[in-house]
């Protein structure tokens, strides 16, 4: 792995560099030839609040994660296991579809905490809804959504004529997804 390790309001000491790498270091063990990517990671400080993000660019998936909290080491310590989680849930898909495919060459290693999947939960869908799609605006979209009291609301824009979706934020706010 080679560290981009950046700091924002705060020097990057060797003894916070050190701890990083060793840290993040340890999600090596779960890949099989090792983990052969740049790790970026940027630290932040604002307002007493310590702040970090790791992406972790990779051919096929890029993992990502970032962590607030008063101590910087222990949003490190945070944001390492919540990689560790990304990690293992991909592994667990991963191997399933190439097992069942036969493939014998698995991308993570299988030495790192075996694993029962007949006791992982089935990700299946349990419901299917048909409906029309009303011509509208981006604000009658919001209007239904709240109506409904849905997170999301898939409607044809009336300006374009193609199938948008209207989504709520985590900051409140209102997103749209649009094909290009």
């Amino acid at each position: 792995m080679k560290f981009n390790i950046r700091g924002e309001n705060i020097e990057v000491t060797p003894a916070l560099r050190e701890f990083v790498e060793q840290k993040v270091g340890k999600l090596d063990r779960y890949f099989e030839d090792g983990l052969n990517a740049n790790v970026n990671v940027n630290l932040k400080v604002y307002n007493n609040k310590q702040k970090i993000e790791v992406t972790i660019p990779m051919t096929q998936l890029t993992l990502r994660a970032e962590e607030s909290h008063d101590d910087l080491y222990a949003a490190i310590d945070l944001v390492t296991d919540k990689l560790e989680r990304q990690i293992r849930k991909h592994k667990t898909r991963v191997n399933r579809k190439l097992r069942d495919a036969g493939s014998p060459k698995f991308m993570f290693t299988n030495g790192v905490e075996p694993r029962n999947f007949e006791d992982d939960e089935e990700e299946e869908v349990v419901r299917t809804k048909r409906f029309n799609l009303k011509p509208m605006d981006s604000e009658e979209a919001i209007l239904q959504m709240n109506m409904l009291g849905h997170n999301f609301f898939v409607y044809t824009n009336a300006s374009t004529n193609n199938t948008n979706v209207v989504y709520k934020r985590s900051d409140g706010k209102y997103g749209i997804i649009e094909p290009s």
